[in-house]
């Protein structure tokens, strides 16, 4: 049976918290050697991820480490960057060159949206994709989602060819108009296409519960992670492959293999519990960002617009009718230090065109400069 859990590689521990390229390759062939250990053999990297250093990673701390056929690798074709037909083996050709790996086990077309799906047909990119599995360069094809359900039947309509599809699925959004996880899933479902799933803890949001939510998870089983919930939510799903958590420490990894190794499903009552928990989360999160800094590569004011949203959520969830002043404050004046204050916004919508959570990033650039920017 195949281990349900898989390795993503987009939130590597760093040495420069403000340099996301600064991989910690030593802490990183440390996780790799333990995943390995424990059976696990999936990894997932693409070509921005970590500030574009992620495939270079793995090729050091994967790929020339151990046999090729030990372990299994998924990247992936970004729209971003595919301008062209001669872009798809331009890329992926580099793509072969920075892993090292010579082919890839999963290949998926990055990231498909209304936006960007008429420009993977544009440039062919479906047969283009079929053709490479045809050459055995690539073993498995498929695509990662994110929109709504019926752009998803659309798409697995017109091209049945595609093997796998990989989703946002965890509990917060399981019912959420907004991502419609259940929606998606079960589209998925209806094709007959296994899921692989991405952001079960939603970048962290799953991690650190407000504290009625943490006490309700933590009374019914104290053993277990806060995280654990989060990532056993979309593993119990039937239909669910593989479930990637961006571990960034080897304690994540460590606790993440402790109830992955030999996995069980959530009963029904666990799951009641984290709609109970959801529905905590949702009064309290401000903005449901989950920190995959797509926004950031092409923000002309380099504004670091995860971590401020990330301080802004911290401090919505506090009582700053009594605090005042908290110490995100100076946080925020240490990152304005290397990037554009959130004032400095132009309104350009750069960001907003690639979020994968459709937020509304220019005006809450607003919310936040309102908060921070005194």
């Amino acid at each position: 049976m195949t281990k349900k859990l898989g390795f993503g590689l987009m939130r590597l521990p760093l040495i420069n918290p403000e340099d996301d390229a600064s991989i910690d390759l030593e802490q990183v062939k440390q996780m790799v050697d333990l995943f390995m250990s424990k059976g696990f053999t999936y990894f997932d990297t693409a070509i921005m991820y970590c500030g574009f250093a992620s495939q270079r990673a793995a090729k050091e701390a994967l790929v020339d480490r151990y046999p090729r056929e030990s372990f299994t690798l998924a990247t992936k074709l970004h729209s971003n960057f595919c301008h062209s037909f001669e872009d798809r083996d331009r890329i992926f050709n580099e793509q072969l060159e920075q892993t090292g790996a010579g082919y890839f086990d999963y290949y998926l077309l990055h990231g498909i949206k209304a936006s960007s799906y008429p420009q993977y047909e544009q440039f062919d990119c479906f047969n283009w994709l079929a053709e490479k599995k045809r050459s055995g360069l690539v073993r498995h094809i498929g695509f990662s989602f994110h929109d709504t359900p019926d752009l998803l039947d659309q798409i697995l309509a017109e091209h049945p060819e595609m093997e796998f599809v990989q989703m946002q699925l965890n509990y917060l959004d399981w019912e959420s108009d907004w991502i419609q996880s259940r929606a998606v899933y079960e589209t998925a479902v209806k094709h007959g296409k296994p899921v692989v799933v991405m952001e079960p803890v939603k970048g962290g949001t799953l991690a650190k519960l407000p504290e009625e939510a943490e006490t309700l998870l933590k009374a019914a089983n104290p053993e277990l992670s806060i995280p654990s919930w989060g990532i056993r939510f979309a593993a119990s799903q039937e239909n669910v492959w593989m479930v990637l958590s961006g571990m960034s420490t080897l304690a994540q990894m460590q606790d993440n293999l402790s109830y992955m190794e030999e996995f069980q499903p959530m009963t029904a009552d666990e799951i009641a519990l984290t709609r109970k928990a959801a529905e905590i989360i949702n009064r309290q999160v401000a903005v449901a960002c989950t920190g995959c800094s797509y926004c950031t590569d092409g923000c002309p004011m380099h504004i670091a617009i995860p971590k401020y949203f990330s301080l802004y959520n911290e401090d919505m969830r506090e009582n700053l009718k009594e605090k005042g002043w908290t110490a995100n404050y100076s946080n925020y004046d240490k990152l304005t230090l290397h990037h554009g204050r959130a004032s400095s916004c132009l309104a350009c919508g750069q960001c907003e065109s690639v979020c994968p959570q459709h937020l509304p990033i220019i005006s809450l650039m607003k919310e936040v400069s309102a908060h921070f920017d005194r």
